[in-house]
């Protein structure tokens, strides 16, 4: 599976607990810290329609929110199809 984007900043428990779980699964992630990153900001809202944090960016799916089923099923979904 290729390295997943969280949009994020560094005050959001939620965005902390993504990043977390996701490496918690041994995956590669890119923190994009919007509150800092402004290209990052208007990037994470063309792709999500939102402003709201986190934002996962599979690829193939964008998650908002800390959706733990959600990013289970899209990361299984991922492996299967690498196989």
């Amino acid at each position: 599976m290729k390295k997943i984007l969280v949009y994020s900043t560094s005050e959001c428990p939620y965005c902390t607990m993504v990043i977390d779980y996701l490496k918690s699964k041994n995956i590669e992630v890119k923190v994009i810290d919007i509150s800092s990153d402004e290209q990052g900001f208007k990037e994470m809202v063309r792709k999500s329609g939102q402003r709201g944090i986190p934002v996962i960016d599979l690829g193939n799916k964008i998650i908002v929110g800390y959706e733990k089923e959600e990013i289970d099923l899209e990361i299984r979904c991922g492996l299967d199809k690498e196989k």
